[in-house]
């Protein structure tokens, strides 16, 4: 990936990966957008990067998604790369969820994690593939080749969003746009509440790695364990799932 001279749109850019990408963006001298349901993130991270340009926006909802394409392509025309970045993950057993009062609530995770970034990637694949170079950077999830049981519709998502910037890659591939997968491990951020990922990869850690992949040019970059997981046996991924479960079940018992 050319990793200077580009206007970058990062979804969930206020805080966690999205914040820590847009740091290291900006370091090696990009323009760097930021999206995020909450203002007062947002405001916290322009204080600490005022270089940073913020758009509130809830990617989960249809008509806020255009109308961020929208002001984007109008106001920053040169911009050349998208993050789908923004995420959620809720834990919970299936035995006890309330899905028939509850629905919205779980539906929003797929609304989040796949509808927001298909959608982002087909209204900014057209305006890309005229440029003479953009990418498209889907951050998906080691999960996507292990699910993590206790988080089902978490991990479902981030298959079918690995699934689908596969199929991206190739109808984009007679285009200047590369079409790049991040599938992070856990990272110690507070993705799905505070305190769940203490144990996980230290964050600038993690996206330092990140960015040496995207200085090698890979069109896949996973870290730490999602590293092996990306090209793992299927046996090999049926008894790390596996594993993963019965470490974890106890915390939605």
């Amino acid at each position: 990936m050319k990793l200077s001279g580009n206007t970058i749109l990062i979804t969930g850019g206020s805080a966690g990966i999205g914040l820590a990408f847009a740091e290291r963006f900006i370091a090696n001298g990009n323009k760097v957008i930021v999206c995020g349901r909450r203002e007062t993130a947002l405001q916290g991270a322009k204080e600490k990067h005022p270089e940073l340009i913020t758009r509130v926006c809830d990617v989960g909802n249809e008509s806020e998604r255009v109308a961020l394409f929208d002001w984007v392509i109008e106001n920053y025309p040169e911009v050349n790369v998208l993050v789908n970045n923004a995420g959620i993950q809720q834990r919970f057993n299936v035995l006890k969820a309330d899905a028939r009062n509850d629905w919205s609530y779980f539906n929003k995770e797929i609304t989040t994690n796949i509808e927001a970034p298909f959608h982002l990637s087909m209204l900014f694949a057209p305006f890309f593939a005229e440029k003479d170079y953009a990418a498209v950077i889907n951050v998906t999830s080691g999960l996507a080749f292990t699910p993590m049981a206790v988080a089902p519709i978490y991990s479902a998502t981030k298959a079918a969003f690995h699934s689908f910037t596969m199929s991206l890659r190739h109808q984009l591939s007679d285009t200047a746009v590369e079409v790049i997968e991040v599938a992070p491990p856990a990272v110690n951020t507070d993705l799905g509440g505070a305190g769940l990922h203490t144990a996980g990869e230290p964050l600038a850690e993690f996206a330092d790695g990140i960015f040496q992949g995207l200085k090698e040019g890979r069109q896949e970059i996973g870290y730490g364990s999602s590293e092996e997981r990306l090209r793992m046996s299927r046996d090999g991924l049926d008894e790390h799932t596996e594993k993963l479960y019965k470490a974890m079940k106890n915390s939605i018992e």
